[in-house]
């Protein structure tokens, strides 16, 4: 099973998976706070559900992952999670309002929690295992994201909101069954006589450069908030098609697969951490300083793609510094907790404040996202210089 024909069909396996599972995610995500808006409910009850969904997530994804690995089940609770996603996409059909409709919409966060991060445990063991490119599947991945988000955003000007919802829906059926043949992650075997101790979680907030980081993700990636739940409203409030629309989100997934694939890398060994983080951060601030004053389609097409600068060279970054500063036996436990609490919890608080800020000043209220952003900056002045190690930008993709 190890010969050239099983690499060659995980991977091919694998990136059906991945292109499927993404383009899901991408047919519905930029369209749900439309969705709701559609069927009755107020920006701040939007707000509330979107960060109410990341709360969820950051529950459910440990303890459902915990469950699969101890029963070596990843792959088939994946198609379980994807199944159950697709199921309640199509419920968006059904004439939901209120607490029905907010009800569907935490399900449904929930039911996708693991679907991403069982989808890497797959193909990142079989990589591993098999020598092939993981880091190209997950491109595929964000690249099927981008027509995924095409194809919703015409399917909502011509059949209304919730056609995005039903493709997700049909898509995300599909991944289900590519689950099920992708390659189940490898067994992981105890390594008592490893390398280093595994440090508690106090262990880890003891180190300066990892709470730097943390803190740089909580105000700079947190101030992404604002936008991922509320642009496509701003914009089509502005007079944007939702075709428009979608092709600007689309523009700025398009840069974060550029960065991730090959500018950041590039940018982090030219920069350093110090001045890529800073790079990163000055972006995000025009970026949403643009937003507050203006909705311009011209003007949004020249500043979505500074995601790529604003959301993946700062995820670059914080992967190489903490891949220098964490021992590597503390590093799953360094990635979740970067994932919970300078991430997950961070956007799950800004999520809840800005459907109130979006509600009360409308694109005003970037220019608090701005102010977010540019608070990280003093933080990168506080990391230490790197200790002359070569680190590996680009080892980590969303």
């Amino acid at each position: 099973m190890s010969g050239g024909g099983w690499r060659k069909g995980s991977a091919a396996r694998l990136t059906l998976l991945f292109t499927l599972l993404y383009a899901g995610f991408g047919a519905l995500s930029p369209f749900l706070p439309p969705l709701l808006q559609a069927r009755g409910l107020p920006p701040e009850t939007i707000g509330a559900v979107i960060g109410a969904g990341v709360v969820a997530r950051m529950a459910v994804a440990p303890i459902l992952g915990h469950a699969a690995d101890a029963r070596r089940a990843v792959c088939r609770a994946l198609a379980g999670a994807c199944a159950c996603s697709a199921v309640a996409a199509a419920l968006y059909a059904a004439p939901l309002a209120g607490t029905a409709l907010v009800a569907l919409a935490l399900a449904q966060a929930a039911a996708q929690a693991p679907t991403a991060p069982f989808a890497d445990a797959s193909a990142v063991s079989a990589a591993a295992r098999e020598n092939f490119s993981y880091g190209r599947i997950r491109g595929l991945g964000s690249a099927a994201f981008i027509l995924g988000s095409l194809a919703g955003g015409a399917l909502a000007a011509r059949f209304g909101a919730t056609a995005p919802a039903l493709a997700q829906a049909a898509l995300l059926a599909a991944a289900a069954l590519a689950a099920l043949y992708a390659p189940e992650p490898a067994a992981r075997a105890a390594a008592p006589n490893g390398p280093g101790t595994a440090m508690r979680w106090t262990e880890l907030f003891a180190l300066g450069d990892f709470r730097v980081v943390v803190g740089i993700a909580a105000l700079a990636l947190g101030s992404h908030a604002l936008h991922d739940g509320f642009a496509m409203i701003y914009w089509t409030q502005a007079g944007a098609s939702p075709f428009v629309a979608s092709v600007l989100w689309s523009e700025s997934v398009a840069a974060e697969v550029l960065v991730f694939l090959a500018v950041g890398p590039a940018l982090l060994r030219r920069l350093g951490e110090r001045g890529a983080f800073a790079l990163a951060i000055g972006a995000a601030v025009l970026r949403w300083s643009v937003m507050a004053s203006t909705a311009a389609p011209s003007a949004m097409a020249l500043v979505e793609p500074l995601h790529g600068l604003s959301f993946a060279l700062l995820h670059l970054t914080a992967m190489a510094v903490i891949g220098r500063a964490v021992p590597a036996a503390s590093a799953a436990l360094a990635q979740s907790l970067y994932g919970a609490l300078g991430v997950g919890a961070a956007t799950a608080a800004l999520s809840l404040v800005s459907g109130v800020l979006f509600g009360r000043y409308g694109g005003a209220a970037f220019w608090a996202m701005a102010a977010m952003a540019g608070l990280a900056l003093p933080l990168v002045f506080a990391l230490s210089q790197p200790d002359g190690r070569r680190v590996r930008g680009g080892g980590s993709d969303r």
